[in-house]
């Protein structure tokens, strides 16, 4: 279990800062994440890789000469935040245009491609290529639904050779996605991890037997069996990986690149018992091992677990793999050590101004704060539910990344709110924090609900209920254009577009906005609790769809709590219809 930490909230940032302090020869801290030390070679494509904290070395002791250019640095198993992988980018790129690569998780994907299209709409080129190298997590003809787990690591190192090589961003992005189309892994585990500040792990193994098919963010496995022995756990690593070979690759003669990964808490000594009997497999099939690696490379805090990755080589990529790396965690050949960037610190930012408002407006920024209040309130005090019921078939981050993203908010809608800004204003200030503190799917899902609520409310006036009624359909329309979600899906979208209908509904026909929001929120809490009865088609959760039958979703349900919630706070009937 995680044994040391100030608060787990902070966890994340103070091991960031940590990390900074200790590797100051190959990397900078910059807002969202870590860059290059090191001087870049100008028009030279960046490339940016990242995800949620807790997978060291990944992401960010991937950084450095010959590997990547710049991680951006989500929370504890959350992807970052749209905010933070733009200033990364910005941070990195140097004139030959960025080219992302990251695990293919629904947040990951969310943010790191909003992120691209803000980048492209500066002018900066821009490309992506999502890892989808796990085969336990979708069908073979469904491969762009597959996570990424060690295999990152494979393409990191292609795509940065790559781009180390002089290639321009289609050159990368071509490497990219071909090593990408010719790795696989498969992992498994023996116990779950524990996050700082928690109690039980994720999620457990029965004594004597074993998960397969896991992920790296603490999610169980898909498929469970009793403990083999070293030897078993080979053949059963090997077996899987070669029953899917890439296409165009004759397994006699072919040669690869064997990573065998530790999760957190297999002892190096277990990883090379079971090593020795993969090299003796591979060989006996006729495939040549090129420079194997054995040891940890993506984990999951204190995870029992191993998995195996096979890059399946051309010569291409062969060349590419020779290029030397020196970065904090991972080393190969030797380079010739680059000149050091001048400190580039985030620069100081003034406080935005405050826009124009009038009296009424700044009278409602209040009630907005208290709001906020509310929410945040609401998140603490289910914060460990919340965990839990994420961590049945997802990461179990729910809890945390709301925790954050609420405080977040919390603190940006008082200050607005403090130096006199609107309502609209206040509310937007605090949803830009909430996306950008959270992180993950969640924090992006309630940066865009919020900001379409702020943008109704504006700054003059008291806004009628019909104007919430419409900032919230609009939340909902831009949540499923975001996230691509619909009814059903098992998420946050089952409890958020029957709130949205059933508000948009009494309003219309005159009710005020306390009784609308009251009726609406019963109606998210009922659409919430039936999710229980749902199979996830989207996220973390699908590729465990028959374990988080019986519970329901945990956005669908941290949502219908906080409709709940803020309903105690509205106007009584008979003051007015205004908000």
């Amino acid at each position: 279990m995680t044994r040391i930490w100030n608060d787990p909230a902070d966890f994340a940032d103070e091991m960031i800062d940590g990390f900074v302090a200790a590797n100051g020869r190959h990397v900078q801290r910059v807002s969202g994440g870590v860059v290059r030390s090191t001087e870049v070679p100008e028009g030279q494509v960046a490339v940016v890789i990242g995800g949620g904290s807790g997978h060291y070395p990944a992401f960010g002791g991937l950084v450095g000469q010959g590997l990547a250019h710049g991680a951006a640095l989500g929370n504890l198993f959350a992807s970052p935040s749209a905010q933070q992988v733009h200033a990364v980018a910005r941070a990195a790129d140097n004139g030959g245009g960025v080219l992302f690569t990251y695990g293919n998780y629904a947040g990951d994907v969310l943010n790191f491609d909003a992120a691209q299209e803000r980048l492209r709409g500066e002018g900066v080129a821009c490309a992506t290529v999502a890892v989808t190298d796990d085969i336990f997590s979708a069908a073979p003809e469904e491969r762009h639904k597959r996570r990424g787990i060690a295999g990152d690591l494979a393409v990191f190192r292609i795509a940065a050779a790559a781009a180390e090589a002089g290639h321009d961003l289609a050159g990368v992005e071509r490497l990219a996605r071909l090593a990408n189309d010719r790795t696989r892994s498969f992992g498994v585990a023996f116990s779950g991890c524990t996050l700082p500040g928690a109690e039980e792990p994720l999620f457990s193994v029965p004594e004597g037997r074993m998960a397969i098919g896991l992920g790296i963010h603490g999610e169980p496995g898909i498929d469970e069996t009793d403990v083999p022995t070293a030897d078993g756990l080979a053949e059963l690593l090997v077996a899987k990986l070669l029953d899917e070979v890439p296409a165009g690759v004759d397994v006699a003669g072919a040669r690869a690149v064997p990573i065998l990964n530790g999760l957190g808490s297999l002892k190096y000594e277990e990883l090379f018992v079971v090593y020795r009997r993969v090299s003796q497999l591979l060989a006996a099939q006729g495939i040549t091992i090129v420079d194997p690696h054995v040891g940890e490379y993506c984990t999951s805090f204190d995870m029992a677990g191993t998995s195996l990755t096979l890059l399946w080589l051309d010569e291409e990529l062969e060349a590419l793999w020779e290029t030397p790396v020196d970065t904090p965690a991972y080393r190969r050949g030797s380079v010739d050590q680059a000149a050091r960037r001048s400190e580039n610190a985030s620069a100081a930012i003034d406080a935005e101004a405050v826009p124009e408002s009038d009296e009424a407006s700044r009278e409602v920024a209040g009630r907005v704060r208290a709001v906020l209040e509310t929410i945040a309130a609401t998140v603490d005090a289910n914060v460990d539910e919340l965990g839990r019921i994420d961590a049945i078939a997802g990461d179990g981050d729910h809890g945390i990344g709301m925790q954050r993203g609420a405080k977040a908010a919390l603190a940006a809608g008082t200050i607005a709110a403090e130096a006199g800004a609107g309502a609209g204003t206040t509310l937007a200030r605090a949803a830009a924090a909430w996306a950008d503190k959270a992180g993950g799917t969640s924090g992006a899902l309630w940066g865009v609900i919020l900001t379409s609520v702020a943008e109704r409310l504006g700054d003059s006036g008291k806004p009628a209920a019909a104007q919430v009624a419409a900032g919230v359909a609009a939340g909902a329309r831009g949540v499923m254009d975001y996230g691509k979600a619909e009814i059903g899906d098992k998420t946050l979208v089952d409890a958020l577009v029957p709130f949205s209908e059933s508000l948009q509904r009494n309003t219309d026909a005159g009710a005020d906005l306390r009784t609308a929001w009251t009726a609406a929120a019963e109606d998210a809490t009922r659409a919430a609790k039936a999710t229980a009865d749902l199979l996830p088609r989207m996220g973390r959760a699908r590729p465990h769809a028959e374990k988080s039958l019986g519970t329901p979703d945990p956005g669908a349900h941290s949502l219908a709590l906080i409709a709940t919630a803020i309903g105690g706070l509205l106007h009584p009937e008979g003051r007015n219809r205004n908000a």
